[in-house]
């Protein structure tokens, strides 16, 4: 073999093989989501507003479960109900954009402080979420308040 045929590769092409092989190495698929929303569990925990917090004292009365299928069934004190729901995550996965369509639930009488038509009411006017610390965090619009939700144990 001629030596002539088999060039061997000048610095250029060695330097430009290298840049190559390391971008390869810096692109990446961007990551997915941290948390979804589909397929969760929570009970309410306290609702924030600029007047007062209100905490709830047996939150497993007022739960949320947010069902695969664009469905949320609720548990409203001595009631139930359910309705549909819309997230548009945010890029970091952990907060965006939800809206309710309107709940439907049943109408039976629940001793006072009858937080279970509250609630109900105040899910037309979520507007978007934040999970963060293990916490669902539900912003109304307007400021009108913030509903701060746990995992259902």
């Amino acid at each position: 073999m001629n030596k002539a045929q088999y060039p061997r590769p000048g610095i250029n092409a060695v330097l430009l093989l290298l840049m190559l092989t390391l971008l390869a190495g810096c692109v990446s698929t961007p990551p997915a989501p941290a948390a979804s929303l589909a397929g969760t569990s929570w009970q309410l925990e306290s609702i924030q507003s600029m007047d007062d917090t209100l905490r709830i004292e047996d939150g497993s009365r007022f739960t949320l479960t947010f069902g695969t299928d664009g469905r949320a069934a609720l548990r409203l004190d001595c009631n139930r109900g359910h309705g549909s729901y819309s997230v548009e995550p945010a890029a970091d996965g952990l907060s965006g954009s939800l809206t309710f369509g309107a709940v439907a639930s049943t109408r039976a009488l629940c001793a006072p402080p009858h937080l279970d038509e509250r609630v109900a009411r105040d899910l037309s006017l979520v507007r978007s979420y934040l999970l963060k610390d293990g916490k669902l965090f539900l912003t109304l619009a307007a400021d009108g308040a913030v509903y701060q939700w746990t995992p259902l144990r």
